[in-house]
């Protein structure tokens, strides 16, 4: 084994991967994604932007209080400031890496969403934000000469001793063989699990698999049960994701009615229909429970709806749907995981060497219940803290090797399906006690589910929701009161 300095490998191309790559230059980094150029990742299908205390009525300290709100104050203090202090310099950062934000003159054109008491969401492209901005970090990424971008693979296993991580091995997408790598840091960001459940906006690569296989190498995990439902995906049957209908729409006046054309969010908070997202998710969650079908009235917006939402006006044509004279009908679906890899502010986690940042990681910025429009925010932010702690490093890979660490067996696409079935009957926007000691002994039943990777994370989610016994954000829970 080698023993001079190997370069950092960063796993995983979305928003937080390229961030974290970008800033570790001049030091060389190998880029490794399951997909060519990012497109399995969650940065492309975003459509909300970055939200940043950009008006002069504005401040971190006024988001950092929506942040921390929204969180249900069980963030961690000083992510929550590092976050909104770094903001504004990181929309700039994106600005020079080409990202072209939508601007009125050469002011920022800012919108609203839920949760926040002010404009202060950054767009570019409109409700396209996440596919231009991977865009601008995928070209500035390619024409980095520190990094080398492999071929598109999948991370297959780490190699882990006494001191920490020596080695990983990947797989290639073409033709399925193995190559093995010696390194000393080793940066996962490949994203959350949402894809585990059979309602989501995630693509299929967001399926927990980074924060698997830091499970099984001894990784500490932390706040594993919150999970934010999104409450406005296109309600139409489809194989995978969900379409997402952006909460930048209520942010215009949009409003969510039932059959009857009652608002089902009046008088539930006192921000209506731009409520926090578990708010508002269980609303819709509970009013089809009760057999009624929710609908996303927009149809006030007329003209804008090409300029400000083209995405969102793309996605409902597709089904049939025409959003400037119909209603859009709309449920809650698995869209980000508060929860992950233990990490402290600099990406580190209890296994030596081994690093995370991202919706893969869990420091506690977002606390129980996410912010809107501050995932891509903390993608770039705490990647680029991340990536500028590693670029000084000089780490040799340790001597004495170490063992090769896997997730386990894969589930077949017939288990995935029930696994995705059971995750989102007792991990939904509303959760019970008996229901979800139920989903557990049918995993410990039935070993084609329960015995792979994948069911042994979502048991993972499951122990970690009933260990917490009282509701708290996104964590609702129908047998038990509020924290």
């Amino acid at each position: 084994m080698s023993t001079g300095v190997p370069p950092l490998v960063v796993v995983g191309c979305g928003v937080a991967g390229l961030a974290t790559a970008l800033s570790a230059a001049p030091r060389r980094v190998l880029l490794i994604g399951r997909a060519p150029a990012g497109i399995d990742c969650c940065t492309a299908l975003a459509q909300g932007g970055i939200a940043a205390a950009l008006d002069s009525g504005d401040s971190p300290d006024a988001h950092a209080h929506d942040t921390l709100a929204a969180g249900a104050d069980h963030n961690d203090y000083d992510a929550v400031r590092y976050l909104v202090d770094n903001a504004v310099m990181a929309v700039r950062w994106l600005q020079a890496q080409g990202v072209p934000f939508d601007l009125e003159g050469t002011r920022f054109l800012l919108g609203r969403e839920g949760g926040h008491r002010r404009h202060r969401i950054v767009h570019a492209g409109g409700d396209a934000s996440g596919a231009s901005l991977l865009l601008a970090l995928i070209r500035a990424a390619q024409n980095a000469p520190h990094i080398d971008w492999r071929p598109p693979a999948m991370l297959d296993a780490l190699r882990v001793g006494d001191h920490g991580v020596s080695g990983l091995r990947l797989r290639r997408q073409a033709d399925a063989r193995p190559e093995e790598i010696d390194c000393a840091e080793v940066v996962l960001a490949t994203g959350g699990c949402g894809a585990l459940f059979a309602a989501s906006t995630n693509p299929s690569g967001a399926d927990g698999n980074g924060l698997a296989l830091a499970l099984a190498a001894g990784a500490q995990a932390r706040d594993l049960e919150f999970v934010q439902f999104h409450p406005t995906a296109l309600s139409v049957a489809v194989h995978g994701a969900l379409p997402l209908i952006t909460e930048a729409l209520r942010g215009a006046g949009a409003r969510l009615f039932d059959d009857d054309g009652a608002a089902i969010m009046t008088g539930q908070h006192p921000l209506g229909d731009l409520a926090p997202r578990d708010v508002v998710a269980r609303q819709v969650w509970l009013a089809q429970q009760d057999g009624r079908r929710i609908w996303l009235d927009a149809t006030h917006l007329h003209e804008t709806w090409l300029l400000q939402f083209p995405t969102v006006y793309a996605l409902c044509r597709a089904h049939g749907i025409d959003p400037r004279v119909q209603r859009i009908p709309v449920t809650p679906a698995a869209h980000f995981h508060m929860g992950g890899i233990a990490v402290d502010l600099d990406g580190r986690t209890s296994v030596e060497g081994l690093y995370a940042v991202g919706e893969t990681a869990c420091n506690g910025v977002h606390g129980a219940n996410r912010l809107a429009s501050n995932s891509l925010l903390e993608g770039v932010v705490y990647g680029r803290r991340l990536g500028q702690h590693l670029g000084s490093l000089r780490r040799h890979v340790p001597e004495g090797g170490g063992h090769w660490v896997e997730r386990g067996r894969e589930a077949d696409a017939a288990a995935l399906i029930g696994l995705r079935a059971l995750a989102w009957r007792a991990l939904g926007p509303v959760r019970e006690g008996a229901l979800m000691r139920e989903a557990l002994d049918e995993l410990a039943r039935d070993a084609s589910i329960g015995g792979s990777w994948q069911g042994q994370l979502v048991g993972r989610l499951l122990r970690a929701a009933l260990a917490r016994t009282r509701s708290l954000g996104a964590h609702y829970r129908s047998d038990a009161p509020a924290e």
